[in-house]
């Protein structure tokens, strides 16, 4: 097994609450600076800054995971992340159709931006992508597996946007097997309230909207290889 220091929650300039210099280059550049094994860029229902970020962090020999952060029909906030970027931009297809659409307003929400690898705008996003996506938390660890990918419910500690704040529980038909908490000192609290927590790998992520909110090399997670398939595989729990 491999040790790798980690951030598997990030956002970039595409989501309208990250700060315009989450650039993809200066993501990628910062986590390699802090020394991060493993990343994941996971803009608020989109992945359209992965390929961006995934060809930059190649160059940095920084590990990049495809990925997004939902937010089901019940304003449940949870990490995606996928094998390939294929599978992650159909996945981002699909979720896209099931978007409000609502057009973003950027003097109010904040700036939507698609960059390319030389961290130039090439494209924004016409709708609010912090609208809820017409797809269940119940149904959404199935159909990211469908797509060979990994779900786990996003900072379940916070009093809004978390699986427990909004359903009030963990339902106890749920399959994931990794829960995120931003913050570690909650464990015990949380983890008493809702002991489907016992059984889960817990992670903590940075949830950054800015560049020196990305976690430093503190934190790791046991793989068999330092592959995204390695990283997809421990979050399964396999």
């Amino acid at each position: 097994m491999v040790n790798l220091t980690y951030d598997l929650h990030i956002h970039s300039c595409l989501s309208p609450c990250g700060d315009d210099d989450m650039t993809p280059g200066n993501i990628v550049g910062m986590a390699a600076i802090k020394g991060l094994d493993v990343i994941a860029v996971t803009d608020h229902n989109s992945c359209k800054n992965c390929p961006a970020v995934m060809k930059l962090a190649e160059q940095f020999g920084v590990l990049a995971i495809p990925g997004m952060e939902i937010n089901t029909s019940e304003e449940v906030h949870a990490v995606c992340l996928f094998p390939t970027l294929e599978q992650a931009l159909h996945f981002d297809a699909y979720v896209y159709d099931r978007l409000m659409k609502f057009p973003n307003k950027e003097t109010v929400f904040g700036k939507q931006q698609i960059c390319n690898e030389e961290d130039e705008v090439i494209g924004t996003e016409p709708y609010l992508l912090i609208n809820s996506a017409d797809i269940s938390f119940d149904e959404l660890w199935e159909l990211v597996r469908s797509y060979d990918g990994v779900m786990f419910p996003a900072h379940v500690e916070k009093t809004a946007n978390s699986l427990i704040a909004n359903l009030g529980f963990v339902p106890p038909d749920s399959r994931f097997s990794t829960a995120e908490l931003k913050d570690l000192k909650q464990l015990h609290k949380v983890r008493e309230k809702n002991p489907y927590l016992d059984t889960c790998r817990i992670v903590s992520n940075s949830d950054a909207h800015y560049l020196e909110h990305i976690h430093e090399p503190e934190l790791t997670i046991p793989v068999r290889e330092k592959s995204i398939q390695g990283v997809i595989d421990t979050l399964l729990n396999r």
